[in-house]
């Protein structure tokens, strides 16, 4: 998989070297923070920002990316593991360091129990509350 995701990175190189890097460029040390929002709960909606999320490590590379990606809303579906063909595309994105981030607020209203979401998934009160807190320290937001 780790393979598949380098080759992915090389060819988004080549593919995509036309895009010119804002200052200073991302790096191990310094890499993009961005959060991202899901808040639709359609199969659509879903495999779209999965896909996103994808693309986005592909370009810049697992390394050089800190992406948080928070469901909220009917976006929680994301982080059920009953949602077994969703479940194994947010594990492979946790491996490549994405964090998944569930919002308590919906949970409580959806009667959504800890146990019922993915392992790893942290919990924050509010979750539209995190993407706002996390664009404030500088994260780009992006909801596809």
């Amino acid at each position: 998989m780790k393979r598949l995701v380098l080759a992915g990175c090389l060819l988004s190189t080549l593919v995509f070297g036309d895009v010119r890097f804002a200052q200073p460029e991302p790096s191990i040390d310094k890499p993009r923070e961005v959060v991202m929002g899901i808040s639709q709960g359609d199969d659509e909606s879903i495999h779209h920002a999965l896909s996103t999320a994808n693309n986005v490590l592909k370009f810049y590379g697992p390394e050089k990316i800190h992406l948080r990606i928070v469901a909220y809303y009917h976006g929680i579906r994301t982080l059920l593991k009953s949602e077994k063909e969703i479940a194994v595309r947010v594990r492979a994105l946790q491996q490549y360091g994405v964090e998944f981030v569930a919002c308590g607020n919906t949970m409580e209203t959806k009667k959504i129990p800890e146990s019922a979401l993915i392992e790893d998934v942290e919990i924050v009160s509010a979750g539209i509350a995190e993407v706002i807190e996390r664009a404030t320290e500088g994260a780009f937001y992006i909801q596809p």
